[in-house]
């Protein structure tokens, strides 16, 4: 579990550093804003393009993918059905709410976990693309028409064009499937570039974090998101992967850890740049990112791996 520890203590440390910032008030009042933009409209984008250009796209067609996408299936329509009736929330915080009930940290939390306790990185792998190309695509295709619905409807259906993090991802399926290769005097600032997108979002975050109080977790919204992402989300995916599919130990026991890691401040960055679910977003995340230790200490206990 040293890796995972290794894990936190890296994401404690620059959403600390976020909210030092805030607090202190460098940045100026608008400054979590600015930094969420630069991950939203730069640094996001270039991790895309860099990710996605070395991903195996047949990943896609994996056991491990069936796997993933069952447990966000589950988590996401759970949210949405009870989110809409129960707690009777618009259209663009039932976006932002099905991302934070089932949208795992991948990166800065995902790739310790993988490298440290399941000996694979490319176990998050499945789970990336799902949400690079499928989950991040929609949510913000319906924000984007969302943003235009007073205007004329073929502006509101071309407004996803002009999404960065869509285009991004468009862009690095295209050199993923051709097998291209970005010049070395564009790939070098395009990884510097993209080597900003998690730690800006963690700052952003602690940022935020600032003024906030501390008893947002009791939210029905946030308590809802949470209970999904937490605990559903790798039950059902545990289910499928045993019982449905029948994988051996070691496949049901990384799906498993992976669907059992937190949300993702992409998220909460999403959130802030459409001005929409932000306490919703970032509430999940905290609330998330605490329950995932012993989450995943329960998990590593009771299955067989």
């Amino acid at each position: 579990m040293s890796g995972v520890l290794t894990g936190f203590v890296v994401v404690a440390t620059l959403i600390a550093v976020g909210y030092v910032l805030g607090r202190t008030g460098v940045l100026g009042p608008t400054g979590q804003v600015v930094v969420s933009r630069l991950v939203f409209f730069v640094g996001s984008p270039a991790l895309l393009v860099q990710t996605l250009a070395g991903a195996d796209v047949h990943v896609l067609l994996s056991a491990q993918l069936v796997v993933t996408a069952a447990g966000v299936a589950v988590a996401l329509g759970l949210w949405l059905v009870l989110a809409r009736w129960r707690l009777r929330l618009g259209r663009e915080e039932l976006v932002v709410g099905s991302l934070a009930s089932s949208f795992v940290n991948a990166a800065n939390i995902g790739l310790p976990v993988a490298a440290y306790v399941l000996q694979d990185l490319t176990a998050v792998l499945p789970a990336m693309l799902l949400q690079m190309v499928v989950l991040t695509p929609l949510a913000l295709g319906v924000l984007d028409v969302g943003r235009h619905s007073g205007g004329p409807s073929v502006r509101r259906l071309l407004a996803p064009l002009a999404n960065p993090v869509l285009l991004a991802s468009a862009v690095g399926i295209v050199l993923s499937v051709t097998g291209w290769k970005v010049p070395t005097a564009l790939a070098q600032p395009l990884d510097l570039l993209a080597g900003f997108a998690i730690p800006g979002a963690l700052v952003a975050f602690g940022i935020s974090l600032h003024g906030r109080s501390a008893h947002g977790w009791r939210a029905p919204e946030v308590l809802l998101a949470s209970v999904l992402k937490a605990f559903v989300q790798p039950a059902v995916t545990y289910l499928v992967a045993r019982f449905a599919l029948r994988l051996d130990d070691q496949a049901v026991f990384a799906a498993t850890v992976v669907a059992a890691l937190p949300t993702a401040q992409n998220v909460f960055t999403y959130a802030v740049r459409y001005g929409v679910g932000r306490d919703l977003a970032r509430d999940t995340v905290l609330v998330t990112t605490v329950l995932v230790a012993p989450v995943l200490l329960l998990v590593s206990v009771l299955l067989p791996h």
